[in-house]
């Protein structure tokens, strides 16, 4: 199974934003420390990211819509939210060539470079691409993504957040038939590795969690405070992250003026209105209470 040879998790994130420096205030009032501006080099997309240790949040704006912009003009059409998941990988070619033997129609693999505006310069983070098709990836839009210079985007500075973020815990896409995606990632990750149940499909993504549901499961599992967008299915809607602390995060999005929502589990949830367009979830980070 390529999961287990090529797939090592999730990389990062994808946020499609309308404004990227309203984005940028509304992810540092929430508590994230951002990155320098991002700029994909050859394309007319920016970004700023919220990093951890093993993954990232990448919030992504458009700059020049006279230049490519990879769909995000159309994707904001409907609004603003997550767009997108890269998996992660050592080797995108040896991920290319085994997803390739499975009969698998991939893009690439391709190069991706963008400018890092630091204080002391401008460096250029590298990047190697494999694009999924649809069917391999059911409901997620995602590409495969190995670094080239991870040491440019994972200064220690940049890891510290004051809402005490450590990483990505889980995604939850809603779709019209959560079943039906089981096998392609069975065949990305492993079928040892997805779990078919009476509502909820999730998949072991490395450390993180792939869920798949529909939108009346989704209901069900949100107070009725979270308003959803009337979104065309399949959705990205939900990200949950593990923080340090869960009742010193809740401190500081009160002090920060962040209106969320916490229930009987300790789940801290913040609305799309003040996330752009994501639900997002935070919790206790299970490895901080070892």
């Amino acid at each position: 199974m390529i999961g287990t040879e090529a797939i090592t998790g999730i990389d990062h994130l994808l946020v499609g934003v309308r404004d990227l420096e309203a984005a940028r205030g509304a992810w540092t009032k929430l508590g994230f420390t951002l990155t320098p501006r991002g700029r994909h080099i050859g394309w007319g997309t920016a970004n700023y990211c919220a990093m951890f240790a093993q993954d990232y949040v990448e919030l992504l704006g458009i700059v020049d819509a006279q230049q490519f912009t990879n769909n995000l003009d159309r994707f904001l059409e409907t609004g603003e939210g997550l767009m997108g998941v890269a998996l992660a990988a050592e080797d995108a070619d040896m991920a290319a060539k085994l997803l390739a033997q499975q009969g698998i129609e991939i893009e690439g693999p391709r190069d991706l470079a963008r400018t890092l505006e630091l204080p002391e310069g401008t460096v250029e983070p590298a990047f190697r691409l494999v694009h999924l098709p649809g069917s391999a990836a059911p409901g997620l839009a995602a590409f495969i993504c190995q670094h080239l210079t991870p040491e440019l985007i994972r200064q220690a500075l940049w890891l510290e957040h004051p809402n005490g973020a450590r990483r990505i815990v889980s995604v939850t896409a809603v779709v019209a038939d959560p079943a039906a995606g089981a096998v392609a990632y069975g065949a990305l990750f492993g079928e040892h590795r997805v779990a078919v149940g009476d509502r909820v499909v999730t998949v072991e993504a490395g450390p993180a969690t792939l869920r798949f549901v529909s939108i009346d499961t989704l209901r069900g599992e949100l107070p009725g405070s979270v308003a959803l967008p009337d979104s065309p299915l399949p959705w990205l809607a939900v990200t949950r992250l593990a923080v340090a602390e869960s009742a010193a995060t809740a401190a500081y999005l009160r002090g920060a003026g962040v209106a969320f929502h916490q229930d009987s589990a300790g789940i801290l949830r913040v609305g799309p209105e003040q996330t752009c367009g994501l639900i997002l979830e935070m919790v206790q980070d299970v490895v901080a209470e070892s």
